[in-house]
């Protein structure tokens, strides 16, 4: 038996390792050790709650006004003295976070070999996205096992030099929790959502968060929001917030007061994945749930102009749109009453897992150290549905709305106070980074995710 220690710290992290914690618990080779450094805090902690994870170790790294600096050195310092007395046959790190990278560094320090789950994803611009495409490609220098989700992802790695026989295609993880999650069907957690499966309007759900939209582009993805609002009146918006005040001063004044969307904070992991169950297509920039969205048979739009996850972009499952308000609004419009543009990317194909990633994780961490065979590597199965139809997209009715302009500043003011209401004490009270790329803007986080509510991308 061989000792594991699985380190990571923020939300999308702790959903993509929580399938593999549960394998490696069920496994008799491995004796696995969760050491968390709580980049993230009541984020990381309701998924833990979620999927009933506790960790071994908890270097609780948070504080307010942290940077990229501060993380680095924080998770190096706490993590090497864990290391010195775990002795671990090896370390599992995941995805393009900090605490990735940051942990992959103190077990090189330590001479313990690194496996780095999620690891391929390239866009080749090292600033987009920043700072975790850097942090990836740290990654792979500093790893020995490369588990890429999916073939593309391993022709990045070949193409960087790293050995054919030390990367394993497995599939995302992502997918195994989202299965997960899905099949439990959280309650939404929010007011603003209490009739929505009882609606026969179809939903559009929007996320928006990134840096680079930040210079004009939020406020384009607003407008573009807004008009669909007034010309589709068979159309439900959702957006759950992102609480950067950047992103909210752009995209809410447009928002506030319009019939036709409802706004939220950011939700938990359970209640967003039947948001996205529920919703008949998707808009957004999350990386996540580029990921996720297929997996559900749900069109993504993608506000971003490159993307480290072309697979979906191939199947047909989603298509970049920029963040160009006339596009966007063109690209909706066309999936809302061009049905067959809708049916040829509303596949349950999803291009990056089968369910069954994790339990492939497992056996190459196990192959890898000369504990058993190795895994079948994972390939997309054409035409396959592996998740339950969504409680309503088909129909949609056309519900009376008025006229809305943008919203007044009271109005605007109006829905912050809502949503702030409905943060608890303790989260309002808590300062974060919201997403690394934001890293010179410093406000408390909500309820859930406050970067990417799918379960991808946050506070990298």
């Amino acid at each position: 038996m061989k000792r594991l220690m699985v380190v990571y710290g923020t939300r999308p992290e702790a959903i993509k390792m929580a399938p593999v914690i549960e394998a490696l618990d069920r496994s008799p080779l491995f004796e696995p050790t969760v050491t968390v450094t709580a980049q993230h805090r009541g984020l990381l902690d309701q998924v833990h709650a979620l999927f009933g994870i506790r960790a071994d170790h908890d270097l609780d790294i948070l504080s307010r006004h942290q940077s990229l600096a501060d993380i680095t050195v924080r998770v190096l310092a706490g993590l090497c003295p864990v290391l010195e007395r775990e002795r671990p046959d090896a370390v599992l790190v995941q995805g393009d976070t900090t605490t990735a990278f940051a942990g992959a560094l103190a077990a090189f320090y330590h001479r313990v070999p690194v496996a780095h789950l999620e690891a391929g994803l390239r866009t080749d611009d090292r600033y987009a996205p920043f700072p975790e495409e850097i942090n990836r490609r740290l990654a792979t220098q500093l790893a020995s096992l490369h588990l890429a989700p999916t073939a593309h992802a391993r022709d990045n790695l070949l193409r960087d030099g790293v050995p054919p026989s030390s990367v394993v295609v497995t599939g995302n993880t992502v997918v195994d929790a989202l299965r997960w999650a899905v099949g439990r069907t959280a309650h939404y957690g929010d007011p603003a959502l209490a009739d929505l499966d009882d609606l026969p309007r179809r939903v559009l759900l929007v996320t928006a968060h990134r840096r680079e939209s930040w210079d004009g582009g939020m406020e384009s993805i607003g407008g573009a929001l807004a008009d669909l609002a007034r010309s589709e009146p068979g159309l439900l918006i959702v957006l759950p917030l992102h609480p950067n005040p950047v992103v909210r001063a752009a995209i809410l004044p447009q928002l506030a007061g319009l019939d036709g969307v409802r706004l939220t904070e950011p939700l938990p992991y359970g209640a967003f994945a039947r948001l996205m169950n529920r919703a008949h297509l998707i808009l957004t920039d999350s990386g996540g749930i580029q990921e996720e969205g297929p997996g559900l048979g749900k069109p993504v739009l993608v506000m971003r102009d490159t993307t480290e996850r072309p697979e979906a972009l191939r199947a047909g499952t989603s298509r970049l749109v920029g963040t160009d308000r006339e596009r966007i609004v063109k690209e909706v419009r066309r999936l809302l009453h061009d049905r067959a543009a809708y049916a040829a990317m509303a596949k349950a194909v999803n291009p990056y897992g089968d369910g069954r990633a994790a339990d492939r994780t497992v056996r190459a961490v196990g192959h890898w150290l000369g504990l058993c065979p190795p895994p079948e590597e994972f390939r997309p199965a054409p035409d396959s549905a592996e998740f339950p139809p969504a409680p309503d997209s088909a129909a949609c009715g056309a519900a009376e709305r008025g006229a809305g302009g943008r919203a007044s500043a009271p109005e605007a003011a109006g829905v912050e106070h809502r949503l702030a209401a409905q943060r608890g004490a303790s989260d309002a009270a808590e300062g974060v980074v919201v997403h690394e790329q934001h890293h010179d803007v410093r406000v408390p986080h909500g309820r859930g995710d406050v970067d990417e509510p799918d379960g991808a991308c946050a506070c990298q």
